[in-house]
């Protein structure tokens, strides 16, 4: 084989070599991509679930959810239709209604000291202080439960 033939075969070769390590290189960009995607989106997961447990700390700090932070959780979450199934839309969903009916409660009730307005029923106001509150900050674990199918990171 002569000199001319070599070069020839290399220069034919060195095609295919540049395509191949090409493709490789896509592949691997296409991968890195992929596992960006992957990673911001958890992200972003995350996020939602930890203003799910921050309006829950909040309530269970202070046995009430003003107006103002059930408004600041429910714009913190608004991407959650987007991010999880409906299960989990509905499930934030729930714990924005309760809290804005434990507020409605908390400022309907009236101590000892207060005047009471007519038809004021007491009993009715504290039975549903009770429940809303009493569901609310059993929360913690369901929480964790509902969510970890979109945040288990072990998969």
């Amino acid at each position: 084989m002569c000199l001319e033939q070599i070069i020839e075969i290399s220069t034919s070769l060195l095609t295919p070599l540049i395509a191949i390590v090409a493709t490789y290189i896509a592949y691997q960009q296409w991968k890195t991509n992929k596992q960006k995607l992957i990673l911001d989106r958890y992200d972003r997961r995350l996020k939602v679930y930890e203003e799910v447990r921050k309006i829950l700390s909040i309530i269970l700090r202070d046995a009430r959810a003003e107006f103002a932070d059930l408004l600041k959780f429910r714009t913190s979450v608004s991407e959650a239709d987007f991010l999880f199934g409906s299960e989990i839309t509905e499930y934030i969903d729930e714990i924005y209604k309760r809290g804005i009916k434990l507020e409605y409660w908390n400022k309907e009730y009236r101590d000892y000291s207060q005047i009471k307005p007519d038809g004021y029923d007491h009993q009715k106001i504290c039975n549903g202080m009770h429940d809303e509150l009493t569901w609310l900050t059993a929360q913690f674990e369901p929480a964790k439960v509902k969510f970890k199918k979109y945040l288990d990171i072990s998969k």
